[in-house]
């Protein structure tokens, strides 16, 4: 996938809960900021046939125009893309700054940063690896298919067995432009090229018959009532051969360019090797932190917090009576007690999942002590489907439906329970449900008069900096660790790990360390095992600066409450302050600065008039 197309869909995915009936009320609104950048963001999700299909909305419906069809990853319609992109931006000149206040006015700030943001990183070109081990058309798109487009009838199969011949169209039209990338010194290092020839060829080993494209179709066929057997047979045989002859020649040539660029790569992990290597990390920051902060300064705060949390991890040890070895060691024998982990049987998985829900209870008691708006939205915990549990990372939330219709839920991967021992569960509850992304993200549903895009938290160092405030205030505002120092350890083990990564992302793009530096140094401070490390690293080198977000996150908003209460003293009431920072939703650190800035002048006034 191309970089602009990458950050296009990371945008427009904030689109995926909005149906038609919400479309026809955007239109309907009064004319103003608001209305002017819900009909921007979804003229844009009406030109890309795979986000309308993940709306799932208007798939199979007399209004489906597009689910047959995949999106154009031609440079020329890269090009498209930007000029909606710099027009979206220019009419937004139309509705302000300039007399607009309050909530408008934030509206504005927020959706021009947004704009801007897409616009500067879609400028650079040549900037990251559009086919990878993790991410880009040759992983995405098997998923997308197999996933999102829905087979009910005959009419849907075959939208599908067109989306197949689309699929070889868009893997050539992706080589050209790693062709056109190779040509311009844009190559992966030596061990991405690798695990990218390992995904692409277990993909197509066995053959068409044995293809997830092929097989995951037999299934929905049976389930076609209204077809007999004969048709079914029929189009089954269309899709094995449209795999057998298009689709994975396609992938053969992608492999073999691959192979092909292994011979001409090296081992560099940062992007620094890159000929705008510089400026793409730079921009790569600025998008993922929402700051201006250079890479040494990074640096040097992850330095700083790795330091710091290692001395309050050594102190529980010590508490714990666990005086020898390195930090490291003793965590990880904590880690290995069978007293501290679920079994890992059907039985264990579900009292590790009644343990969570026990966690969430318990938290629930005295959230009101904490925080004046208590979101309905209802959560609940499952397990990380099996199918994509091999894949999966620790446990991730997802939003509840704009309508109601599902709750917000929060999936723990339970492939192996021992990943995540009793102590350290209460943590990931705090980060990926209440107070975290639950809170967060059903408060931000809940906001009114604001555009889409404020509901919809497309600001990661925003959303993840408030997950990770969210852990600390379990500890410093509600005392859930006051009896329970393995918890507190728990605690500050993830929050080291997001420490480490300041330091081994700033450091493979920025100081130019090595895969294998980084490596050693995240397998030093965090307990983690070497596979894991190594997905990690990775990850980072093809995603640069990503890693940064939620620690600089975290620390933006800590700093602002410490400001908040130097200077409301007394007056200082956290409930206050957290309905400051959830009920304006996500948006960038700076302009939340500006808007916390402006509540604490607020509450200084309202209480000179008192």
């Amino acid at each position: 996938m191309t970089l602009i197309k990458k950050i296009i869909k990371l945008a427009l995915s904030l689109l995926l809960a909005v149906s038609l009936g919400l479309y026809l009320w955007f239109w309907a609104m009064p004319v103003g900021v608001n209305n002017y950048v819900n009909k921007v963001s979804m003229q844009l999700a009406l030109s890309s046939p795979e986000l309308l299909s993940s709306l799932g909305m208007i798939d199979n419906s007399p209004l489906d125009f597009h689910s047959d069809k995949l999106d154009s990853y031609t440079k020329e319609a890269e090009d498209e893309a930007l000029v909606l992109l710099i027009d979206a931006r220019d009419g937004l000149n139309s509705y302000g700054p300039e007399g607009l206040e309050g909530q408008e006015l934030l509206s504005w700030k927020i959706a021009a940063w947004f704009f801007d943001d897409l616009i500067r990183s879609s400028k650079i070109e040549h900037a990251g690896y559009q086919v990878n081990q993790i991410s880009g058309v040759m992983v995405n798109m098997p998923q997308f298919l197999t996933d999102r487009h829905r087979i009910i009838d005959e009419q849907s199969l075959e939208r599908y067995i067109s989306r197949l011949k689309e699929f070889a169209r868009v893997i050539a039209e992706v080589r050209v432009r790693v062709i056109d990338d190779q040509n311009n010194g844009t190559v992966p290092p030596d061990f991405i090229i690798n695990k990218a020839l390992i995904g692409m060829r277990a993909f197509i080993e066995g053959g068409a018959e044995a293809n997830p494209l092929v097989t995951t179709v037999q299934p929905k066929l049976d389930k076609l009532d209204n077809l007999d057997s004969d048709r079914k047979d029929e189009l089954h045989g269309q899709v094995v051969v449209l795999v057998s002859e298009q689709v994975i020649p396609q992938y053969q040539q992608m492999i073999r360019l691959f192979e092909e660029m292994l011979l001409t790569s090296n081992h560099d992990a940062g992007i620094w090797r890159l000929a705008q290597g510089e400026e793409i990390y730079s921009n790569a920051l600025k998008s993922r932190t929402t700051t201006d902060m250079s890479a040494e300064e990074i640096h040097q705060v992850g330095l700083s917090e790795v330091a710091r949390i290692e001395l309050e991890m050594a102190d529980i040890l010590v508490s714990l009576g666990m005086t020898e070895g390195s930090i490291v060691s003793r965590i990880q024998h904590l880690m290995r007690l069978p007293e501290h982990n679920f079994a890992n049987t059907d039985e264990g998985r579900v009292e590790q999942i009644a343990y969570l829900n026990q966690v969430n209870d318990q938290l629930m008691t005295v959230v009101k002590e904490h925080f004046i708006t208590i979101p309905p939205q209802p959560l609940e915990i499952l397990r990380v489907p099996e199918y994509a549990q091999d894949s999966a990372p620790g446990g991730y939330y997802q939003s509840p439906a704009l309508d109601g219709s599902t709750p917000g839920r929060f999936y723990i991967n339970q492939k192996d329970t021992t990943d995540n021992p009793r102590w350290t569960l209460p943590t990931l509850m705090f980060h990926e449900g209440s107070p975290g992304h639950h809170f967060q993200l059903s408060a931000s549903q809940m906001i009114e008069d604001v555009p889409m895009l404020r509901k919809l938290s497309p600001f990661g160092a925003y959303t993840e900096g408030w997950a990770l405030y969210s852990e600390r205030i379990a500890f410093t505002d509600m005392g859930v660790y006051d009896n329970d120092q393995l918890g507190n350890l728990g605690r500050l083990q993830a929050e080291m790990f997001r420490a480490v990564r300041l330091v081994v992302d700033t450091g493979m793009h920025a100081k130019r360390w090595s895969r294998e530096r980084a490596i050693d140094y995240m397998l030093a401070k965090t307990g983690m095992t070497e596979a894991e490390v190594t997905r990690e690293i990775e990850r980072y080198v093809v995603w640069p600066g990503q890693a940064t977000s939620y620690k600089v996150g975290q620390l933006a908003l800590l700093a602002l409450r410490q400001k908040a209460e130097t200077e409301l003293g007394d007056k200082f009431d956290n409930r206050e302050f957290h309905e400051t920072v959830l009920f304006n939703g996500a948006m960038p650190l700076a302009i939340l600065e500006e808007s916390v800035t402006a509540w604490i002048e607020e509450q200084k006034g309202s209480e000179l008039q008192k």
